[in-house]
């Protein structure tokens, strides 16, 4: 089954995005980092990263660790109807979203994580749907034209897709921006640019780049 098998962001220096992101959730071996070609991009990138977790208390750890990293708060950490959670911008730009399903504590805290989603921007959900199943990518939930999540059983990190708009707002940020999503995914379905601007490249080895 052709699937998702690697997430590598576009950076302005390898070696401070490495930092933080060891410091902050210790994800560098889920995720690629590259040194950016792109031209200067702001605003809205179309996409942020969410980190899954088991309770409360490791919201706080994680964002608070992001935040000592050298993040910048977009939302912090409170209660909704869903559960609890709060965004952070690292500093490479990137948008990072830490949740629980979860309400309350049931253990000490800690900065585990359950689960890393990628969550694209898409202008219309089920055009994009449609046009990433035509390449072989298997639709594991989907909810009309307001959400959709994929099958990626190999790889680090979930994929999904949300409306434009609405993710911005989730992510506590205007939807406008230009340049570069500065955003590479690699798979098996070969190479293509998605209707929404991201870059597919093909991957046969090599899976996530540890830097």
């Amino acid at each position: 089954m052709p699937f998702l098998e690697s997430v590598s962001l576009e950076v302005d220096n390898v070696d401070e995005a490495t930092e933080f992101y060891t410091r902050a959730f210790g994800v560098t071996g889920q995720l690629g980092l590259r040194e950016s070609t792109a031209a200067p991009t702001s605003g809205f990138r179309g996409f942020h990263l969410s980190l899954l977790v088991a309770q409360p208390a490791n919201v706080r750890a994680l964002l608070d660790a992001a935040l000592d990293a050298g993040a910048k708060s977009l939302k912090p950490a409170a209660k909704s109807f869903w559960g609890f959670g709060g965004v952070i911008q690292s500093p490479d730009g990137s948008i990072w979203k830490v949740a629980t399903s979860h309400k309350k504590d049931t253990a000490p805290a800690s900065r585990t994580f359950e689960s890393i989603v990628l969550l694209l921007g898409a202008r219309d959900v089920a055009a994009t749907k449609n046009f990433l199943v035509d390449r072989g990518l298997a639709v594991a939930k989907s909810y009309g034209r307001k959400y959709v999540e994929f099958t990626t059983p190999e790889s680090p990190v979930k994929l999904a897709l949300y409306g434009f708009n609405a993710l911005a707002k989730d992510a506590g940020v205007a939807p406008d921006g230009s340049g570069s999503h500065r955003l590479i995914l690699g798979g098996d379905s070969g190479a293509f640019t998605d209707p929404d601007g991201f870059v597919w490249e093909a991957t046969t080895t090599e899976k996530v780049t540890d830097r």
